[in-house]
């Protein structure tokens, strides 16, 4: 399974975009909702799922879409997943760390 993820750093922050490799690209709607998955944001570093754990947990921020890669953040204890949004046939889900 592989994932895109991309990491930006400003100054005490560490923001990691990530998504299923599959739904880069990709638009999805539900309701009022729209989400655009944009290859500029999201697809930094392909990887397989258990690598990207590392980078998810020095995460201070994240901003995840797909089944696989905001399920990995639930499995670590990242995401609770009452808070996980579901937009037309995927998952969104934002974590910040305080």
């Amino acid at each position: 399974m592989e994932v895109f993820v991309r990491t930006f750093k400003t100054g005490t922050e560490t923001l990691v975009a990530g998504c299923d490799a599959e739904i880069a690209g990709r638009t999805f709607q539900e309701n009022d909702l729209c989400l655009e998955v944009k290859e500029d944001f999201y697809c930094g570093e392909c990887m397989t799922l258990e690598a990207s754990g590392a980078l998810l947990v020095r995460a201070t921020i994240l901003n995840l879409v797909g089944e696989k890669i905001v399920g990995k953040a639930i499995e670590l204890g990242l995401v609770d997943p009452e808070n996980v949004l579901r937009i037309g046939k995927t998952v969104h889900a934002q974590m910040v760390r305080l």
